[in-house]
Order: structure tokens, then sequence, then C-alpha cells
């Protein structure tokens, strides 16, 4: 059985449902855009992209597949990033480097509202500023982990990697991330 996410994807695609799709555009919209910034390392980009990403589900070119160890949530995240990534190799871009400080634009940039949305809640101003300074690997997992709740079942497959490597990665990630937090002065309980 889908999670009720899947089932309304499921009534869009065989009922042509415009109420399904705008329900799952605007629960997933914030967290996609910030999910695919960290990619493209553009506000206006990842806007862009993540309506691609809503257009390509709308076109029925992804195929989502019911199952019960991949949510829809999952499913949606990973069309996001080969999405991301489809862009990053038109422009011959490399995927974020982990000298770039993506974090540091995405602050500056007042105009990306789900940010200051974000930034709004301590916890989280907390956990953008103290991951600007870990690998882009660990950033991506924790992101997913953090601020879209995913479990690491999940976590892999948007990240293509076995389920021990995503361990591995969440394990090194929480590390950097609370050393990152005390050369700041704070505590972080992870």
């Amino acid at each position: 059985m889908p999670d009720s996410d899947g089932l309304l994807f499921i009534r869009f695609m065989t009922n042509n449902d415009q109420n399904a799709l705008e329900v799952l555009f605007k629960k997933y919209r914030e967290g996609l855009v910030l999910f695919i910034y960290g990619f493209v390392q553009n506000a206006d980009v990842a806007e862009e992209l993540m309506m691609d990403t809503f257009a390509v589900l709308a076109s029925g070119t992804a195929h989502y597949k019911e199952s019960d160890d991949a949510s829809f949530k999952t499913w949606l995240f990973a069309v996001a990033k080969n999405q991301a990534l489809l862009y990053l190799r038109k422009q011959k871009i490399r995927f974020v480097s982990p000298e770039k400080d993506f974090l540091n634009n995405l602050e500056a940039d007042a105009n990306f509202q789900p940010v200051v949305e974000f930034l709004k809640n301590e916890r989280n101003a907390l956990l953008y500023r103290a991951m600007k300074t870990i690998d882009a690997d660990y950033r991506q997992t924790l992101f997913l982990l953090y601020f879209e709740d995913m479990k690491p079942e999940q976590i892999c497959r948007i990240i293509k990697k076995s389920i021990k490597q995503t361990y591995n990665l969440l394990a090194r990630g929480k590390e950097a991330l609370r050393v990152a937090c005390e050369r700041m002065g704070k505590s972080w309980d992870m």
C-alpha cells in the first residue's frame, strides 16, 4: 500500500486530479528548492529546477512505483536530484565542492524566502551555520536527515549509495557537525 502522498500522485495520474498535484506541490516545494540549491548554488535556478521536477511528475515521464520500502517523498527527491545533476551536466558544472560555501551564498540572497523561514528557527539557523564547514556529501545526507526527516533507508536511495555507506556518511557527518558546533562555541545534541 503506497503512502498517502503516493496515493495523491496516483490519483493525479489516473484521474488527472489537479488538486492532488497542488497539495503535493505545496507540501514539498520549499524542501525541494533547498535541496536542489545545494547542488546548483543559485536560488533562481533551484526554483526553476523544482518546477521542472513537478513538470516531470505532471508529464508522467518519471514513473512512480508503489513500494513498501520506498516512499513517494524518497522518489520525489531522487527525481529532483536527477534534475539538478542533469542541469549541472548541461552547464558543464561539477557538483558543489566542499570548498564552495553555498550556505553563505544562500543566506546572502534575501529574496530566497524558504531560507528566511528556516532560519527563524534557532536550531535550524545553528545547523545551517555549522553545515557551512563540513563536506558536501555530509551536508547532503544531513540535510535529508534533519530538514526532510528522512530515514537512512530513504536517503540511500536518493544519494545512490548502499545503506552501509549511508550510515557511515551520516555518522561521519554528525561527528563533523558536532566538531563544527563546538568550534562555534555551541553544543549540538544529535
